[in-house]
């Protein structure tokens, strides 16, 4: 093989693995009322992306391959409660492949009849009482506008790289599930909510990050989450795309 064709080869391979300046970010949207204007001037301002949102039905359809090239990472803000079996097969395939996954606050509650979607996100919001690996769980809680401490179990994670603990006002889930191999990222002692309010996941291919916090403007404009928000969107596609 020549010296220059070994060259441009090597050259394309770099290109490749590049990971692009802007990740271009899908949001899901629908299931759940959210305040718009605030919420979109969030993502307009955040660094270092582009984004689009799909609200459902049509979140649905983004789940295939053809459609998933067009983004980068995949953000679920939705909480839908049904989900057709073509849907189910096309995310898990999409996830066993990879694809970044960054999931928010109500999304926890999203499928509520769909266990592997539980087990998807690493955690689960239930609705009414639920039985999980063998143990019976009741309802989870929620309490709006509660004021509590964010804890940052390692600073050295980069999802919380930059974050200290700080404090911030919004809704809390209480009583809902985290599975065992979800490793903490954020908690609070705050007794309405449950203690782990921020993890990592991995499934199949894809790093996975959800964030508890995220109900409204008070979260959307605090410094400290929309750092811990950027640092998990380039985090989860880092992860999944070094894999």
């Amino acid at each position: 093989m020549k010296p220059m064709l070994i060259v441009l080869l090597l050259a394309g391979i770099a290109v490749a693995q590049e990971p692009p300046a802007k990740l271009r970010v899908l949001v899901a949207t629908g299931g759940h009322d959210f305040e718009r204007k605030p919420f979109e001037t969030l993502w307009q301002e955040l660094p270092g992306i582009t984004w689009r949102e799909v609200k459902h039905p049509d979140v649905h359809r983004q789940f295939k391959a053809d459609a998933a090239r067009d983004y980068d990472v995949l953000v679920l803000y939705d909480m839908p409660s049904a989900i057709s079996d073509e849907a189910k097969a096309d995310l898990l395939a999409l996830l066993t492949a990879g694809k970044a996954l960054v999931a928010l606050h109500h999304s926890l509650g999203a499928y509520e009849a769909w266990p592997e979607y539980w087990a998807i996100l690493g955690g689960h919001y239930m609705l009414g009482p639920h039985t999980i690996h063998g143990i019976t769980y009741p309802a989870s809680t929620y309490d709006h506008d509660v004021t509590f401490p964010v804890k940052v179990v390692d600073a050295q994670h980069p999802v919380t790289k930059g974050v200290t603990d700080f404090d911030l006002l919004d809704e809390v889930y209480g009583k809902f599930w985290v599975a065992p191999n979800s490793v903490p990222l954020l908690t609070t002692t705050e007794p309405r909510s449950s203690p782990t309010i921020g993890w990592t996941h991995r499934y199949g291919r894809s790093q996975v990050v959800y964030l508890e916090p995220g109900h409204g403007p008070s979260s959307w404009n605090n410094p400290s989450y929309r750092t811990l928000l950027t640092n998990a969107l380039r985090f989860a596609y880092d992860q999944t795309n070094s894999k």
